[in-house]
């Protein structure tokens, strides 16, 4: 039996100890799974026999010597036979016993391991399983597959991820590594965004311009900063070729997006005549929602057909992304040619022309024997007849889009966002807040209720976004993917009724340990442990109550006080503890065979940590619950430092400040471009009085109108980092603390690292 074993600890709060028999450490779970009779050992001397003639079968049987060459380092043989005993076999048959092409049948008997499926898609479903089987917890050599009987199909024809390539541009070796995750996960769409305001990414021969200007932009700089070199890249129709074939043989569709009408300033900043204005801007370095859409002439009909033309050709989905999402009217609104085609075509409104544009690209989608897809935005002026909406302004576009007739894919955010951060930690690197936890995706359900059951036929599946603004590594991509993607590949496949949260956990051990191996950079978060105290009690009495917990309430807490590295011998968490300030925590949760689910925390407990609050905990003011973690520079190679930023309202509170023989404040900052377009709700950014030209950091005692405390100067030469420290009106008792910056909102933003409050004798002259 496996247990999920918080122990007492986990009873102690009031949290479920569930137990389950052993279950095969299979993600996504299969439909069906039985487990029976006598299992089988596979070695080196294990062939994998492709049964007839079947080029197909064989390039899948080499997938599966491949990878588990890689990862379990057993070396495989494939050959082509006839089934026989003592071997891995794979064999297409029209009578196999799943109703579907993805889907297989797979069984483990003491005669071997045999996978049968309709269809290729099916078998390499198959050797995927086949594969976790050989691989059920770290370690090489020789495994013992346990008796299993499989009968499985997915749940959902659409299972996808989505890639935004143009914020941050990825290698082509990076794209293949994430088509190889996806894979192992049983996803089968790649939705490849390649073209925004900051960047075109795909080449387009007919149109040079759009990669040799509209492939790179100028990072923003700040201060007295040397301007940095152009950032960018694109990838070359060979380069595009190459990776849809490579994708296609893992059967993952690429689905390429074209963004329309909207997010077209870098294809603006090419060609200018395809905007409105007819000025040529620069290819943008911010985030956010832009004024730049194309116009409605018959050039830029044509130029949009002839794009299509080449994507089409380098794309063989039936499926083409149009974009359609946050295209701000303004420029329609105020240019006469707009207005006099709208008049001549008999539109009113530009919400209608939107439509009208999108239309008339399906249209020519349509007569190519593609499909139109868009953002939920394209339901605002009328839904374009030939239009399948992915929805991601919740789930209400899904709804109106299948109720009309229309398939629909569900992608909201922030639910289905892996820019949203993994969790609320303090050591969380770069994303969007609300977090998005493991659970929080294995959760989600992709056929809202408010569908009938005929309109939940229109819901092809789901689709999680990978949006890169604050993303621009490799390493902070994985770091964002995984592990979610094991919850996403199990709601996207597995039948609901298949589906269990705390068996799911029993198996993401041997799924960590898959990531090691492939050197897969996931993040740690639902696991590592949280050492939490009341800080206050702490500094008044010199002892601290301790609590450990982690996101997922999964795994052995081991601890120490001491300052030494926790194992499998250190104290097993149970309840609370009490510690002398001053101490230093470290703790870890283990999987049940004692490895380790996330890395070690630590967590100093003195007298000056205790009165310091890191960016992360520091919370918003009261009007805005914007937050968004980001690192120095936008196109940061490292994972840290970061700074949690509110871009309309520079305000910051450290809550519960003992304020008892407190004489000064030191701050760590830093200086931050403010690279954000907001369009209509610029008019929400707060701009706080200065005193002087470049502002301070004030600080009011019990909210942001409160008594000021103590006013600290900006620096008027707007370094990367700086220190501020200035003494405080001296206070009793425990009050939050309002650190308000005043700077002038068409400056920089500044970011607060730490703050640190100081008693008087620790005072710097």
């Amino acid at each position: 039996m496996k247990t999920t074993r918080y122990v007492l600890a986990l009873a102690l709060c009031g949290l479920a100890v569930v137990a389950h028999a052993a279950t095969p450490n299979l993600i996504p779970m299969p439909a069906q799974l039985m487990a029976s009779g006598e299992g089988f050992t596979v070695s080196t001397q294990t062939p994998i026999v492709v049964d007839g003639d079947d080029a197909d079968a064989r390039r899948t049987a080499e997938y599966l010597a491949s990878i588990t060459a890689r990862t379990r380092h057993l070396q495989l043989q494939v050959k082509t036979g006839v089934s026989e005993n003592g071997a891995i076999v794979f064999k297409r048959d029209p009578q196999a016993p799943v109703a579907s092409a993805e889907g297989y049948a797979l069984d483990v008997t003491p005669q071997g391991i045999r996978i049968v499926a309709r269809d290729e898609a099916g078998l390499f479903y198959g050797a995927v399983t086949a594969w976790q089987l050989l691989t059920p917890s770290q370690g090489t050599g020789d495994v013992r597959v346990d008796p299993v009987h499989i009968r499985d199909e997915p749940r959902f024809a659409w299972r996808g991820f989505m890639l935004d390539s143009v914020r941050h541009f990825q290698t082509t070796d990076e794209v293949r590594t994430l088509i190889d995750q996806m894979a192992q996960h049983k996803l089968n769409v790649l939705h490849w965004h390649l073209t925004d305001d900051q960047g075109w990414r795909i080449e387009i021969k007919r149109y040079p311009e759009l990669t040799r200007i509209g492939a790179w932009r100028t990072p923003p700089t700040i201060g007295k900063q040397v301007v940095p070199k152009p950032y960018g890249g694109f990838y070359t129709q060979d380069d595009i070729r190459a990776i849809v074939a490579y994708a296609a043989e893992r059967h993952i569709t690429v689905v390429p997006e074209i963004d329309i009408p909207g997010h077209a300033q870098a294809a603006v900043a090419s060609y200018p005549e395809l905007g409105v204005t007819g000025k040529r801007p620069p290819v943008s370095p911010d985030w956010g929602v832009h004024p730049y859409l194309y116009n409605v002439d018959d050039h830029t009909i044509e130029f949009l057909h002839n794009v299509l033309d080449e994507v089409m050709a380098l794309f063989p989905s039936t499926f083409i992304h149009l974009g359609g999402d946050e295209a701000v009217k303004d420029q329609w609104q105020a240019s006469p040619a707009v207005q006099a085609r709208m008049h001549a075509l008999g539109i009113k409104k530009e919400n209608t022309l939107q439509s009208w544009l999108i239309e008339q690209m399906g249209q020519y989608l349509g007569a190519h024997g593609r499909r139109l897809i868009g953002w939920d935005e394209i339901l605002e002026g009328g839904l374009p007849p030939s239009a399948t909406v992915m929805s991601w302004r919740g789930t209400q576009g899904a709804i109106d889009a299948a109720k009309q007739g229309h398939d629909v894919v569900l992608s909201p955010a922030p639910q289905l966002y892996l820019d949203q951060m993994q969790s609320d930690r303090v050591d969380e690197t770069t994303g969007r807040l609300p977090s998005m936890s493991l659970e929080s995706y294995y959760e989600f359900e992709a056929v809202p209720k408010a569908l009938s059951e005929a309109q939940a036929k229109h819901v092809l599946g789901m689709q999680a976004n990978m949006w890169t603004e604050h993303m621009p590594t490799l390493r902070h991509i994985e770091h964002a993917v995984f592990p979610r993607m094991d919850a996403l590949a199990e709601a996207a496949w597995t039948p609901v009724k298949q589906r269990n949260w705390h068996q799911f956990l029993e198996r993401m051990p041997a799924q960590l340990a898959r990531y090691r191996a492939q050197d897969i950079a996931y993040a740690d978060s639902a696991f590592a442990p949280f050492i939490e105290l009341d800080r206050n009690a702490a500094i008044a009495s010199g002892h601290a109550t301790v609590a450990v917990a982690n996101q997922a309430k999964y795994g052995n807490v081991h601890y120490t006080t001491d300052g030494s590295e926790p194992g499998a011998s250190s104290p097993l968490y149970v309840r609370p503890f009490t510690v002398n300030v001053p101490a230093t925590i470290k703790a870890v949760a283990l999987a049940d065979d004692g490895t380790p689910l996330a890395a070690t925390r630590t967590r100093v407990l003195d007298l000056p940590s205790l009165r310091t609050r890191s960016t992360g905990e520091l919370e918003n003011c009261l009007g805005s619950d914007f937050r968004l973690r980001v690192q120095p520079s936008a196109d940061a190679t490292s994972m840290a430092p970061t700074y949690l930023i509110n871009v309309f309202d520079a305000c910051r509170v450290y809550r519960a400040a003992r304020l008892d023989g407190i004489a000064a404040i030191r701050v760590e900052a830093a200086t931050l471009p403010r690279n954000y377009q907001l369009a209509h709700d610029a008019k929400l950014v707060v701009a706080h009085k200065a005193s002087t030209q470049q502002g301070e950091l004030v600080v009011r005692l019990d909210g942001c109108k409160g008594k000021q405390l103590a006013s600290l100067p900006l620096p008027a030469d707007q370094p990367a980092t700086f220190t501020l420290q200035g003494n405080m009106t001296k206070q009793t008792g425990t009050h939050d603390l309002c650190l308000v910056f005043t700077s002038p909102i068409t400056g920089p933003i500044y970011g607060v690292g730490a703050v640190t409050l100081l008693p008087a004798g620790q005072v710097s002259p």
